[in-house]
């Protein structure tokens, strides 16, 4: 997936940002109103068949943020929307609709993936790392995995990574285990549900879940294959619902220093359009459960595969 990219900011100025809605959905216009109700409450696009002088080239949807891919991605290996593998932690339904962003049309079967790590921050295929993976680089949190290693993980990235909040390139896994990750496509509508738990965190690192959403593949009996990879990002939770899970066992067991989102190295600090998922749960009782949701824009005639991306020169090398 080597196909070159135009400077990124000569990509951004060829797309219009939308106002996004901040509370209950807005009423659809009807043609010559200019505007369409997005997929989900508090999200509202530009739909450009409403106006008659619409042009296919305008933008109705804000383009979502490109992030650094991190050392910890499998690709493809769990075809299944269930990840949870019996993890402990708030159950959460992670609910997300792609969409072009040139088109504002829905971009069907694309085999979209997520992968995060633990209420205590460690990555399935990484545990001998520690918290974080080889991420974590401080002292894994009490209560961590029996199986996971004692004493204090080195932290430090491959030789000859580059610096930045890469991660140091991509790591081979260490384990078979695969928890937390899963992948599956995205219907005529262009949703995809996921069954997982809220992601704890380590040390470097706000909250998050790591994603791709890859295009132009076959579905086959043994998974996705081919295609190209068009959006890689992450998603983010607000200071208010990463305090609620805090309170909540085993979140309450992780000693690990957090970093909040404002200080996080990889958010591009650009609210939804850079992964801040939309979140609802019972605000006295978190436990009982969270709904995440987001849309994100794509350009599916792009490659985009983390090698386009430019980290931040303060984040922490081996942290993503």
């Amino acid at each position: 997936m080597t196909e070159k990219q135009a400077p990124a900011h000569k990509r951004d100025m060829t797309r219009r940002k939308v106002v996004v809605a901040g509370g209950a959905a807005v009423a659809a216009v009807g043609v010559g109103g200019g505007l369409a109700v997005n997929a989900f409450a508090g999200e509202t696009t530009k739909d450009a068949s409403a106006s008659p002088s619409a042009t296919a080239s305008e933008t109705c949807y804000t383009l979502t943020s490109e992030t650094t891919e991190g050392p910890y991605y499998i690709d493809a290996d769990k075809i299944r929307q269930d990840i949870t593998e019996g993890k402990e932690g708030i159950p959460m339904t992670l609910e997300l609709k792609v969409i072009d962003a040139d088109t504002c049309k829905p971009v069907k079967n694309a085999a979209v993936d997520i992968w995060h790590c633990t209420a205590l921050g460690v990555y399935s295929g990484y545990e001998a790392m520690g918290s974080g993976g080889g991420g974590g680089g401080g002292t894994p949190p009490s209560g961590a995995p029996t199986d996971a290693p004692s004493g204090t993980p080195t932290g430090e990235p491959p030789s000859g990574a580059p610096s930045g909040g890469t991660g140091g390139g991509h790591s081979e896994p260490t384990d078979d285990e695969r928890y937390l990750r899963g992948t599956w496509k995205t219907d005529k509508r262009g949703y995809v549900t996921f069954k997982t738990i809220f992601p704890g965190w380590y040390q470097g690192r706000a909250v998050h879940i790591h994603t791709k959403v890859h295009v132009d593949g076959t579905w086959t009996d043994a998974g996705y294959e081919g295609g190209h990879t068009c959006h890689t990002g992450q998603f983010f939770f607000d200071e208010k619902s990463v305090l609620a899970s805090a309170t909540v066992t085993p979140y309450s067991t992780n000693t690990t220093t957090r970093t909040t989102l404002t200080e996080d190295t990889i958010y591009p600090q650009n609210g939804h359009t850079g992964g801040l998922l939309y979140l609802k749960y019972d605000k006295k009782n978190i436990a009982k459960g969270v709904r995440a949701h987001l849309t994100m824009g794509v350009a599916p005639d792009e490659t985009h595969d983390s090698t386009d991306t430019q980290p931040s020169t303060s984040a922490s090398p081996s942290a993503s």
